[in-house]
């Protein structure tokens, strides 16, 4: 394994214009960090790696690679791209378990950050690292958020975020389990008790449903609330998943190896919204793809469907008169996700667009004066990179507002 990966090293050409660079949302210095494990200069490039991006370790397992730095090295042009995930991996597991931090100076001043998902772990090692004492506010018992508990086992070992608590102790962060803003304390309570900021960082975590008849049915579950506990769900051989994106995909592949023989995703289009990898896994798995099915209602014996027709740019154009029904002993709306509005409904100033989803301004900053967001709260569901990056922006914005409120 390891002459692999110094194999992917020794092929990367160190392009003065790194297009992996700028094919990776972080824009993480891909060039200087092989040039430094090169080096042999581990514990160099492990640091340059963190600092660039605290989520490297998970990243380098979960990100669409082949969109990002892979897809955008040169040498893919005519041949195999450079695998620097692989390096990136290697890198950043080694530095996780050896990294010890320089303590920084204290600010003297304290912040919160609400989640401790992608967005929540980055600005809270932001924040910890420039001086700021930090406390994590988690409605779960463990750290990681969707990466924990929406992201499959054999996709993410949750061993990683178990050694991963471990850097929060060294920044001194301190981390509040099963505490729910919005509820017993509020945005409130914390700066009623010295809390100079707040960040949030809850993502989005309440299934949104079709709004047809059936959804409350013993044998409908919804995507997101089957991924954080499917060893609760009894969903017998045949399940139907209405959705195509990446969570129905881990959906499917979390099914298939839960004991379903049979697993088939349905959309009403031809379009697959879940990244290109991720489908290709589904397939290998096993999962089956049904298109040109809209879901009407759902049965006891399962959903029943409107059969698309389709014009010659593949655009649904109308349906059949007959609804067909398909047997399926579970179907699972993998769909969408929202936020939940518990902050919103308890914090004064504090306000959502009609999605649900946080207003901020070009620094994170939302509509309640020291309350930031970053992340799938503001945007809705995207990638851990894309919170990781806007997280980090957010928290610097959020040091530069402490510094002058003095």
């Amino acid at each position: 394994m390891a002459l692999v990966i110094m194999n992917e090293a020794n092929r990367c050409l160190q392009c003065k214009v790194p297009m992996c660079q700028k094919g990776c949302p972080i824009h993480t210095p891909i060039p200087q960090v092989i040039k430094k494990f090169k080096e042999n200069k581990l514990m160099d490039a492990g640091k340059q790696l963190f600092e660039n991006n605290p989520m490297s370790v998970f990243c380098a397992i979960v990100c669409d690679h082949q969109a990002q730095c892979a897809g955008h090295c040169v040498l893919g042009r005519k041949g195999s791209p450079v695998s620097f995930f692989s390096i990136e991996r290697f890198v950043s597991d080694a530095y996780l378990d050896r990294v010890r931090f320089e303590k920084p100076e204290k600010k003297g001043k304290r912040t919160a950050v609400i989640g401790s998902g992608p967005a929540g772990l980055t600005a809270a090692v932001v924040l910890a690292q420039a001086g700021y004492d930090v406390t994590i506010f988690d409605d779960n018992d463990h750290i990681g958020g969707m990466l924990r508990y929406g992201i499959p086992e054999f996709r993410l070992s949750k061993t990683i975020l178990d050694r991963y608590r471990k850097i929060l102790d060294r920044l001194d962060i301190q981390f509040r389990p099963n505490t729910a803003l919005g509820e017993a304390l509020t945005i409130d309570n914390l700066f009623r008790d010295g809390y100079s900021s707040v960040f949030i960082g809850t993502g989005v975590w309440r299934p949104k449903n079709l709004g047809i008849e059936g959804e409350s049915y013993p044998n409908v579950h919804f995507g997101i609330s089957y991924l954080a506990n499917p060893g609760a769900f009894r969903l017998g051989q045949s399940v139907a998943v209405i959705g195509m994106g990446n969570v129905a995909m881990d959906v499917a592949r979390t099914a298939l190896r839960h004991g379903a023989e049979n697993v088939t995703l349905y959309a009403r289009s031809r379009r697959i919204a879940a990244s290109e990898h991720e489908v290709d896994y589904a397939r290998l798995d096993g999962a089956e793809f049904v298109f040109g099915h809209a879901i009407e209602k759902i049965t006891e014996e399962g959903p029943v469907f409107r059969i698309a027709l389709f014009d010659d740019d593949n655009q649904v154009v109308g349906y059949e008169e007959e609804p067909v029904q398909v047997h399926a002993d579970s179907t699972i709306l993998a769909v969408s996700q929202a936020p939940k509005n518990k902050l919103i409904l308890t914090t004064h100033g504090l306000e959502g667009n009609e999605k649900g989803l946080l207003i901020t301004d070009e620094n994170g900053m939302t509509t309640r004066p020291g309350v930031f967001a970053a992340g799938d709260v503001v945007h809705g569901s995207r990638t851990v990179v894309a919170a990781a990056d806007e997280a980090k922006r957010t928290a610097e914005a959020m040091i530069a507002y402490m510094e002058k409120q003095g």
